[in-house]
């Protein structure tokens, strides 16, 4: 079934199973730097879902092979030399093409995708606000933000499957854990608990940790702004149901 009637032009949101997809203003500076700080997460702010995990996957792969985390942790240590020493040049002239693409991409899109959103809340074209199939139902409802802050601060993707935004969710969810995993982070944090200081500090895989400030940053902030979009879709729909429907204030009753 089409969400959208034929004579309207732009639509300002859809409504599947798995994921609502929106146009909203969003500040391009933001989901670039977003795009600087990890590779693809820009993209996932503007709902380019596959742009964004190609760009994510492909960072966790040129990474590792010129170790660029390492480069960027020596370097913040004042330790330059090392920080050549472990760079591999075979791979970093290939990493930096596409990490400056994402960047510029996501800036570009952004710009784009503010001028579109205003065209399609001009048109106040209809969108339906739900969902329902066979393996999920999503509907618009009023969400918590902070709700979805403190479940995201929990576990990175608890809080955007609070929101439904399942795709999103799961895939950061498992993509987070195997990060913590190869950054040997769980047990960092463990031992962390128990005073270990130094044993702790020399757990950490900094190549796979140094990912993770990222991450949670990313996670906290599409969450919490997910959150506050998703309610002001939902006033605007309704909004515009009781404009249509409801009883004008002007109607007088008979006697």
């Amino acid at each position: 079934m089409s969400q959208i009637p034929p004579p309207y032009r732009r639509q300002i949101a859809f409504v599947s199973q798995f994921n609502t997809g929106q146009l909203h203003l969003k500040n391009p500076f933001v989901v670039a730097f977003f795009s600087f700080s990890y590779p693809g997460f820009g993209h996932l702010l503007l709902h380019r879902y596959l742009a964004a995990f190609i760009l994510i996957m492909w960072e966790a792969f040129i990474n590792q092979m010129a170790n660029v985390n390492l480069g960027i942790m020596y370097s913040l240590l004042g330790d330059f030399e090392k920080a050549k020493d472990v760079l591999d040049e075979r791979w970093l002239i290939l990493y930096l093409g596409i990490y400056m693409f994402g960047i510029w991409d996501g800036y570009r899109t952004a710009v784009d995708f503010n001028k579109q959103y205003i065209l399609a809340d001009r048109e106040d074209a209809p969108f339906l606000n739900g969902k329902m199939g066979t393996l999920d139902m999503n509907f618009l409802d009023k969400r918590k933000p902070w709700v979805a802050l403190l479940w995201s601060a929990v576990i990175p993707g608890l809080g955007h499957l609070y929101l439904h935004k399942v795709i999103t969710g799961f895939f950061m969810f498992g993509y987070t854990i195997a990060i913590m995993y190869f950054g040997n982070v769980p047990e960092a944090i463990h031992h962390t608990m128990l005073g270990n200081f130094e044993h702790a500090k020399n757990l950490l895989n900094m190549q796979w940790t140094i990912y993770t400030p990222s991450i949670y940053l990313f996670i906290l902030y599409d969450a919490y702004v997910s959150a506050i979009e998703y309610n002001k879709l939902f006033e605007k729909e309704l909004s515009k149901y009781l404009r249509q429907r409801y009883q004008k204030c002007e109607f007088k009753f008979p006697v």
